[in-house]
């Protein structure tokens, strides 16, 4: 399977489309809230599941109601469209 390459370009127009993702240096960031501890990590067992299909996996962190996305590509540097992508598919999981 062929690796994913490092975008030079596009990042910030993705950015002022999806509400909510910010730049975090090579990644994209994203915190989410729930209502509780269950909900969230019913988020990340859904995300978890989802990433593994893919593949690609996010940085995750869970404090109590929010967690903490952080999407980038280790392998390729930086940010790939393969993690806007994915990005874009983590706001579908939020039920």
């Amino acid at each position: 399977m062929t690796r994913p390459t490092k975008l030079d370009t596009g990042i910030e127009g993705w950015l002022k489309e999806h509400a909510g993702w910010e730049r975090d240096g090579q990644a994209i960031v994203r915190t989410f809230e729930f209502a509780g501890f269950p909900a969230a990590v019913a988020f990340v067992v859904s995300l978890a599941a989802f990433a593994e299909e893919h593949n690609h996996h996010p940085d995750i962190d869970i404090r109590f109601n929010k967690v903490r996305i952080l999407w980038t590509t280790h392998d390729a540097g930086g940010l790939t469209r393969l993690d806007l992508v994915l990005a874009e598919a983590t706001d579908g999981l939020v039920k």
